[in-house]
Parts: structure tokens; sequence; C-alpha cells
């Protein structure tokens, strides 16, 4: 069940990727460019973190944030939803914090359609 999961993130990776590629072309900002340096995969990261909070993995994605980047995963536990941040060269976990619902968890959860034009 596990390699199902890894070989399903490891093809919406690729096909993100592929999607992606034409549009990273035209902007230099794009924060995905950043992981042709980084040392481990999206899978490797997925599999860490899944370790690490001993659940599943719902979504992961590579970032800049502020110096730095990192490979954030989100795992479902039970009940719990972790944010997982993943060292990009290290492979090692650097922080994990429980997801709580937010205010547009909460609108979207109820169906509410204020903010949409």
């Amino acid at each position: 069940m596990k390699q199902r999961l890894c070989q399903a993130v490891a093809i919406v990776a690729l096909s993100a990727t592929a999607a992606g590629g034409a549009l990273a072309a035209e902007s230099a900002d794009n924060d995905a460019l950043g992981i042709a340096d980084a040392k481990f995969s999206l899978i490797q990261a997925v599999t860490a973190a899944e370790q690490h909070v001993g659940g599943k993995a719902s979504s992961a994605e590579y970032e800049q944030q502020q110096d730095h980047s990192v490979f954030e995963v989100e795992v479902v536990n039970g009940q719990r939803v972790m944010d997982v941040q993943v060292d990009p060269s290290s492979g090692k976990v650097l922080a994990t914090a429980e997801d709580t619902a937010d205010d547009e968890d909460r609108e979207a959860a109820s169906g509410s359609e204020d903010d949409q034009d």
C-alpha cells in the first residue's frame, strides 16, 4: 500500500513538473526550479515525513522560505493533520506542527461563497 502511495506521489510530481515546465520557463521567480539542486527527492521527503509522524501523506510540495528551501509535507495520522518540513539537502525533518483549521478552512467546509467572484 505504501509503495502505491509513493508511486502515486511520483506520478503527480512528474505530471506537475511536466505541466509546470512551460510556466517555469516564463517565470524566473518560480520556487519549483530550485528542486534541481535538492539532494533528496520529493518521494524521499514524503517517506521521511510519514515515518516521522507515523501517518500517510496527503500533499507535498517544494517551497522557498525566506533564506532556504524546504519540502512541505502534510501527513494524516488518525484525526490529526501534521505539517512536516523536510530539508532537501539532508533529508532530515526540520519541523513538525499540527495543522489546525483556520478561517479559510472553516469557510470552505461550511460552503461559504463570500470570497468567490
